[in-house]
């Protein structure tokens, strides 16, 4: 019974140690596979205006080349930056850009795979090289679009620059070239920026910048700086446009329409923001936002800005559009309103009821008509009697009471 237990522990132990032989002279022939092949890599530098190119060869053979597949490994930092750049090839050439950048270093190397698998079967070492940049005077280069049509680009000048340079700025967009229209200066008379209008770009086509630095005591070029832009990703909008805001069921309700822009207007292009008096700003997607409240707010205004997220991705935020504000008659409470005009009326009663008292109006608007006397009644009568004996009378006032009897009595009657 024991040796039935022993029997496959050993067998399993044994098949172990034998694996791990296995493995071990595998890898011991691979490495010795590569060492007699000697993979190495031969880094040739070439430099065109900002660009640098890089190009390698190696000591594979044709056979080799049909046998695996061919891939390099190329890994390069900028001076003073703490990123690495890790590519993958299939050609032995990358075209690097130093921007304004005063050099770089990299390290290359070759691999090999199997052909349908992509196993990795043999690899060369690093070769490492280096790169430096003749002096870079100027830094801090930043560009802008804005107003759909003007375009301002500005940088810094190094304190360690030559007195004598000067920095004159172009750029090329859609195989046209375009010189600056204005130059921005410091106190030094150098050119620190450019003031540019009524250009117009192609939204999808780059634009490259080109700032070329001249000795003015020889009236030479020294060297030029280039560096390039989607016009999207460097334009400032304007703020929206048609914002209108109102009070629907005790909510805040904003609505309002996207600004012009030189690329895609679509409205799944932009992001916003929307600032409410006295409230953080809240990101919406879409035009419009409504905000619940619990008491009516007596006066309220309200902002929105946009800028480009997801179409293209854009940092540049524009600015605040003008504040909106509520109508006055909209933020008023209907009840408090019927409640003051109720006290507004009772008072103009009491008012009026203290004027009738003070001066008696409603004593003389109900004061009866008096009644003519006794003694009056008689004369009347009398003088009646009298026209009508004398008819010939010349007096205006006996011919008045003979022609106009039924007037007098009828007056009186009442």
């Amino acid at each position: 019974m024991a040796r039935v237990t022993v029997t496959p522990v050993m067998l399993l132990l044994g098949l172990f140690q034998y694996k791990i032989l296995f493995s071990t002279s595998l890898a011991s022939r691979q490495t010795n596979t590569v060492d007699a092949l000697g993979l190495r890599n031969d880094v040739h530098i070439a430099k065109h205006e900002s660009r640098v190119i890089l190009s390698w060869n190696n000591n594979l053979t044709e056979e080799e080349r049909e046998m695996y597949s061919v891939k390099y490994i190329l890994r390069y930092k900028f001076f003073n930056s703490s990123h690495e750049s890790n590519e993958r090839l299939q050609q032995k050439e990358k075209i690097i850009r130093l921007e304004l950048r005063s050099g770089f270093s990299a390290r290359v190397k070759t691999q090999l795979f199997a052909k349908g698998t992509e196993d990795l079967i043999k690899e060369s070492s690093w070769t490492e090289f280096t790169y430096k940049a003749p002096p870079v005077y100027i830094q801090n280069l930043s560009c802008i679009i804005y107003n759909i049509s003007f375009f301002n680009c500005s940088w810094h000048i190094k304190a360690e620059a030559p007195e004598d340079l000067q920095f004159f700025f172009s750029y090329r967009h859609t195989r046209k070239d375009f010189e600056c229209q204005q130059y921005i200066k410091n106190e030094r008379k150098k050119n620190i920026g450019c003031h540019m209008k009524e250009i117009y770009f192609q939204p999808s086509r780059k634009i490259n910048l080109n700032i070329s630095v001249r000795d003015l005591r020889s009236n030479s070029r020294r060297q030029s700086y280039y560096k390039a832009f989607t016009p999207q990703t460097i334009e400032k909008l304007n703020p929206p446009v048609n914002i209108s805001i109102s009070l629907e069921n005790r909510s805040i309700k904003i609505h309002w329409k996207p600004p012009p822009t030189i690329g895609s207007a679509s409205n799944k292009c932009f992001l916003y923001q929307v600032k409410i008096t006295d409230h953080k700003p809240v990101n919406v997607s879409e035009e419009k936002y409504e905000y619940p409240f619990h008491k009516p707010p007596y006066k309220c205004a309200a902002q929105v800005r946009a800028k480009k997220e997801k179409c293209i991705r854009n940092k540049i935020w524009s600015e605040w559009s003008e504040p909106v504000f509520i109508d006055d008659e909209k933020t008023v409470d209907i009840t408090l309103l019927i409640l003051t005009l109720f006290c507004l009326l009772v008072f103009l009663g009491c008012l009026l009821r203290c004027v009738c008292r003070r001066y008696r109006c409603l004593e003389v608007i109900i004061m009866p008509v008096p009644q003519a006397s006794d003694n009056i009644r008689t004369w009347l009568a009398a003088e009646e009697t009298h026209c009508q004996a004398t008819p010939h009378r010349s007096s205006l006032k006996c011919r008045n009471l003979c022609l106009q009897p039924s007037y007098i009595n009828y007056s009186f009657d009442i």
